[in-house]
């Protein structure tokens, strides 16, 4: 009786831990990945450090959309990612969770976000069903749009003109700018991420950045990094923002380079290594926003 009560025990577990992993849970690098704009986009519009009940709200919002674009993703890719090296373990693609499961859990995930997104008011709510409608049809640019990864960031991005009109009632000029800018971030990140991937997608026929830029990929990388970065010297322009600021766009700069230098091999698991250490650039670009208010605030 007891080992048969600690076998039902074991196999519940798994069940829990499998579903944590078709939602993304066990890695929290793409949580951060997603976050770091739309903090950005609150402590700006803000001008400081952000209501509790937005940031509660949004914070919450981007790891229940995050996971629910997960399970989706898996559900749509279940008979891809067997063929892939990094992605043939997850639970779909494993056979460990059916179909009907990962159907019940991504409608439960987009309830939850839905009631999140009621929270918030009338322009913000509008903005946020086209970032769902961004969310879920992601999956199927990979099949046919070249450079999927831009259309990721969108998705990804989404949360900054959320946040602005959350906040301000409207998206002024800079918060379309940090949208392009979040764009260009998630085309540098899932480049690096795609760069792993790319043998295993040139032979199942799945489109990439790193599939399209073929050897330019590290140059096309650092152009995209440039752009980047001359779009947050034009938003933190627009909002006069001051040292703090760009001193922290300086540090996020030389992290660039850190990361062209770590994926130079062009080595899977360097390319995985340049990819995860991108969320650092998003938190010095937050150090940076959030010092230049809190310093304004010291000095009134």
């Amino acid at each position: 009786m007891a080992a048969s009560a600690e076998r039902r025990h074991s196999r519940r577990w798994h069940q829990v831990a499998d579903l944590l992993r078709l939602a993304r849970l066990n890695r929290p690098v793409g949580i951060w990945l997603l976050l770091w704009p739309t903090l950005w986009a609150l402590w700006l519009a803000a001008g400081g450090v952000p209501s509790l009940r937005l940031l509660l709200v949004f914070v919450l919002g981007t790891i229940v959309m995050r996971s629910a674009g997960c399970v989706v993703n898996d559900l749509l890719d279940r008979n891809i990612d067997p063929h892939v090296r990094r992605t043939r373990f997850r639970p779909l693609a494993a056979r460990r969770v059916s179909p009907y499961t990962a159907i019940v859990v991504a409608i439960l995930l987009l309830a939850i976000a839905l009631t999140l997104a009621l929270m918030l008011n009338a322009a913000s709510l509008r903005l946020a069903f086209i970032g769902a409608a961004l969310t879920l049809t992601y999956p199927l640019f990979k099949r046919f749009f070249p450079i999927p990864q831009l259309y990721l960031g969108l998705c990804f991005g989404w949360g900054v003109p959320m946040a602005f009109a959350a906040t301000l009632g409207f998206v002024p000029r800079a918060g379309w700018v940090l949208l392009l800018a979040s764009v260009l971030w998630a085309g540098i990140y899932d480049t690096f991420y795609a760069m792993a991937d790319r043998a295993d997608d040139q032979r199942i026929g799945v489109r990439s950045s790193a599939i399209s830029f073929g050897d330019m990929d590290l140059l096309m990388i650092g152009c995209m990094q440039l752009m980047l970065l001359l779009a947050l010297l034009l938003a933190g322009h627009s909002l006069a923002l001051g040292a703090y600021y760009y001193s922290g766009l300086a540090v996020g700069a030389a992290l660039f380079a850190l990361h062209l230098w770590i994926a130079r091999t062009r080595e899977r698991n360097d390319c995985l290594r340049a990819f995860e250490h991108n969320h650092w650039f998003g938190a010095v670009v937050l150090a940076g926003i959030a010092l230049e208010y809190g310093f304004r605030t010291l000095s009134w």
